[in-house]
């Protein structure tokens, strides 16, 4: 990327020569960065509260509340872990930060739960099912307030940041339900090797 944007960036200054236009390239470098500082500050008070919220909730008790809840479902999308009580905790967890559009705050749990799912697995050598399906859902990007758009809509002075809500609900849970389908179908078409190994030995 920082190839990319590198390229980018002399490409319009060149453009910008080439049109004896380059003191407005200059001039709109100058309002680009100032506009995101404003958008950080945003940001950085929105995600200050969320994340906040669930640290609250880590430590009062309520993400092991929130972990027996989902458990049901938990068990049917990630059997390997249905017994490993901190691997379902992180998952809920993570669920519940990318279902408030904190993927900041999504990512370090998220990887916290894969740890935990890694260590259960059988084969260390490739992911298990319980790991693809985790990462499914994460690229899904289930959300039920975009908190991280609608901070940066309100910062970049959006009269309405918060009518977004409707329109991402409906498309993350689309994407979200196809995530969760193609992974559990693919389980079924690509089982791991090692179940393969232990049906061949148990036929033998």
């Amino acid at each position: 990327m920082n190839y990319i944007w590198s390229i980018l960036i002399i490409l319009s200054f060149i453009a910008g020569a080439a049109n004896g236009k380059l003191s407005d390239v200059v001039n709109a470098i100058m309002i680009g960065a100032g506009a995101s500082i404003k958008v950080a500050i945003g940001i950085c008070g929105i995600m200050t509260f969320w994340l906040g919220i669930m640290k609250i909730a880590e430590k009062s008790g309520l993400a092991n509340i929130i972990a027996k809840a989902i458990r049901p479902i938990a068990v049917f999308l990630f059997p390997e872990a249905s017994s490993n009580d901190k691997a379902i905790s992180n998952i809920a967890m993570n669920f519940s930060s990318n279902a408030l559009g904190l993927a900041n705050a999504a990512t370090p749990i998220g990887i916290k739960a894969m740890e935990e799912l890694q260590n259960i697995n059988k084969d260390k050598s490739s992911a298990s099912n319980s790991m693809c399906m985790l990462l499914a859902m994460n690229t899904a990007g289930f959300q039920i307030v975009p908190a991280t758009v609608i901070a940066v809509l309100a910062a970049s002075g959006y009269e309405n940041p918060s009518e977004i809500i409707i329109p991402t609900l409906f498309v993350t849970s689309f994407a979200f339900c196809c995530a969760i389908l193609t992974a559990k179908v693919m389980q079924k078409l690509f089982p791991p090797q090692n179940d393969l190994c232990e049906v061949k030995d148990g036929k033998n």
